[in-house]
């Protein structure tokens, strides 16, 4: 019987080499690259063999200095923050450091709550837009992944739904890039997510980091669209 060769990040077929992804941002003008909010936007992961121990916004970070070696990079995310939290502790630094790109969060720990308030959750992260919108940088986000899955919540498929829907009206009327996850086939994959069954390990973030390659790629035209 013939051994499946397992998959490492060369050979999987959702991963760019750094050399492909840096060929598609070779004309990149962000040279101040900034991250707030939550786990997700940190990258935490466990590690998986055959890749990088590495999360999606250290990689794309690595990326972008392939083309702009001058690159500045601040992630303050902070595991567990929900969006008030981003707002009260994460501003300040992000401000301060005055990014020409930045990724804001998408609300995934504000709906970890015995009955989300999808109003007042929409109202938080609108303030969070707004001000990053007032930066001047191009702003990006993501929407949830259907792994993403909290089994004490019975209903936990549709607030992510909901969120995302969130998530993807706020994005098109600040012009936030959203790079999708929901219905990304990484999500059947058996070794997707860490040992926590919540956050994606590290061939998780390599997809997800490609992903932000594409879209940004999209974004200055070097790409069709995604």
């Amino acid at each position: 019987m013939t051994v499946p060769t397992p998959r490492t990040e060369a050979s999987d077929p959702f991963c760019l080499s750094d050399v492909h992804a840096a060929g598609l941002l070779f004309d990149a003008p962000w040279s101040r690259f900034a991250v707030i909010g939550d786990s997700l936007s940190a990258g935490t992961g466990d590690a998986s063999p055959g890749y990088a121990d590495l999360g999606w916004a250290d990689r794309v970070a690595g990326i972008l200095r392939q083309v702009r070696p001058d690159l500045d990079y601040l992630n303050v995310a902070v595991v567990g923050a929900r969006t008030p939290e981003v707002l009260d502790k994460q501003i300040e630094p992000m401000l301060e450091f005055g990014p020409d790109l930045l990724h804001i969060p998408c609300g995934a720990n504000d709906i970890v709550r015995r009955n989300p308030d999808y109003d007042d959750i929409a109202r938080t992260l609108r303030r969070l837009y707004g001000i990053a919108a007032g930066t001047g940088a191009q702003l990006m986000s993501f929407t949830l992944g259907k792994a993403y899955v909290v089994p004490v919540f019975p209903d936990w498929d549709e607030r992510v739904r909901t969120m995302n829907e969130i998530t993807r009206g706020l994005a098109a009327e600040y012009g936030v890039i959203v790079v999708d996850m929901w219905d990304h086939p990484v999500n059947a994959r058996d070794d997707l997510l860490s040992e926590d069954r919540i956050h994606f390990s590290t061939s998780g973030q390599a997809v997800m980091a490609t992903e932000v390659v594409k879209q940004l790629a999209y974004l200055l035209g070097a790409v069709s669209p995604v």
